[in-house]
């Protein structure tokens, strides 16, 4: 057996918090006066504010804002360990968790891993497409826009051309809408200052989505201004349309038309991680967690799930709630307050969701916004959408220096009408090398 992993004892019961996200931080938080002892366990050793970064990938912030270390977020909260490392498989029989750096006993164990994009099983698509959902895909993002464009200046071919200045994101869900609307005011206002030598009349921002209207699950006043703003400012939007396969150049949608780009960045769908140990009956097709009301993992009694991962049913939300950053918000705090009542053999409290609303942001005072304030819905588009999500945005990042950065990359953006981080640092996406490309069907 792999060796037992180096944390202090205690005599109170050990909550062991698999995932540093939204839910995984907030219980974390929710338990620090708690008599428990709380052991964090993530593979990376800090919280990314995922919301964001779509700006990271566009040059509009620096990664480090968006980013904060754990051991920052927890340096005076004594109950609190942090280990760096990534599990393995768990077995619910003995209580122990396996992880990279070895196992680790528990008394009650979280589950909250979040999700991680679906590629629903083509894994063509998976090697050479860009998924969002970690700063190392932003960053590898970034880099392959910006490393296209000093490659275009050496090439004639209008195929070739074309390739390394189209773009197609999959996804018409926030994410997606977001990067379109980015990626054109990048078009529009940044791209034909840094490389005047270009005629950004090429560069095409196609945006793909299966259904048949953009922002799921915001109400149709905010897809149809969405679709009117983002045709507007010249994205060519393809709605129910599925992308069958990508070579690396061509991507060919199930219409039988056929896009060219170099960069297809995916952000069309979620799943979640399932740990070994565990029994896959509990899991949903989305390889979600099934989750009585109060967030135990069905068949077990002191393994929960929360955030993405989980998947509480209810009437209203058959399949689980979004999966998006206030459930997990509101799951990670309300867990805390469950756990105290069970140390004090109390009855525990169902979860009730309180629906504050969504929002999208597609540019410069342009964003909608559904809220919902005291039961009653507010929609609203505009300027008055794009202040309300920057303010959200801006107070739900942890730390000043945070805030205050992307405060300051934000206003020099909007009275400049430029971004100042466009540095082509790391990793990027390499798929074929220009010489290599022949010709090719292009719509």
């Amino acid at each position: 057996m792999m060796p037992e992993a180096l944390i202090e004892k205690s005599e109170k019961p050990r909550v062991v918090i698999l995932g540093g996200g939204f839910a995984g931080l907030e219980l974390a938080k929710a338990l620090r006066r708690a008599p428990v002892q709380v052991v964090l366990i993530d593979r990376q050793n800090f919280h990314t504010f995922q919301p964001l970064l779509y700006q990271v990938a566009t040059a509009g912030i620096e990664p480090s804002s968006i980013l904060y270390p754990f051991r920052k977020i927890f340096d005076d909260q004594p109950n609190f360990y942090f280990r760096m490392a990534e599990a393995q498989s768990v077995d619910t029989d003995k209580q122990i968790l396996e992880t990279s750096i070895g196992y680790i006993e528990y008394d009650y164990l979280v589950i909250a891993t979040g999700a991680t994009t679906n590629f629903y099983g083509n894994a063509e698509i998976q090697k050479k497409a860009i998924a969002m959902k970690a700063v190392e895909d932003a960053l590898a993002l970034r880099n392959t826009i910006l490393t296209n464009f000093e490659k275009a200046l050496q090439i004639k071919d209008e195929i070739q051309l074309n390739s390394l200045m189209d773009f197609v994101i999959v996804g018409g869900g926030p994410t997606g809408v977001e990067l379109a609307g980015a990626l054109s005011e990048l078009r529009k206002h940044v791209f034909p200052k840094d490389y005047p030598e270009l005629n950004f009349v090429n560069m095409d921002i196609h945006l793909i989505q299966s259904g048949p209207q953009l922002l799921k699950g915001m109400s149709d006043q905010a897809a149809s201004e969405a679709k009117e703003i983002l045709e507007q400012a010249g994205v060519k939007l393809w709605l129910n349309c599925r992308v069958k396969s990508y070579d690396g150049f061509k991507v060919q949608l199930d219409t039988g038309e056929s896009l060219c780009t170099r960069t297809l960045i995916w952000a069309a769908g979620v799943t979640g991680t399932f740990l070994d140990g565990l029994d896959r009956s509990m899991g949903t097709t989305g390889n979600r967690l099934k989750v009585d009301p109060y967030g135990r993992v069905q068949g077990y009694e002191n393994v929960f799930a929360i955030g993405d991962i989980a998947a509480m049913s209810t009437e209203e939300h058959p399949e689980g709630y979004a999966m998006m950053a206030q459930p997990a918000i509101q799951q990670g705090k309300w867990l805390g307050k469950n756990f105290r009542r069970l140390l004090r053999n109390e009855d525990l409290q169902p979860f009730r969701y309180n629906d504050q609303g969504s929002m999208a942001t597609i540019g410069r005072n342009k964003a909608v916004a559904d809220l919902k304030v005291f039961g009653k819905t507010y929609k609203t588009q505009g300027f008055r959408a794009w202040f309300i999500w920057m303010f959200v945005h801006l107070m739900s990042l942890i730390g000043f220096r945070n805030r205050l950065v992307v405060f300051i990359n934000w206003m020099w953006a909007y009275f400049t009408y430029d971004t100042g981080i466009r540095l082509i640092i790391g990793k990027k996406k390499e798929n074929v090398p220009v010489e290599e490309v022949t010709e090719k069907t292009v719509v």
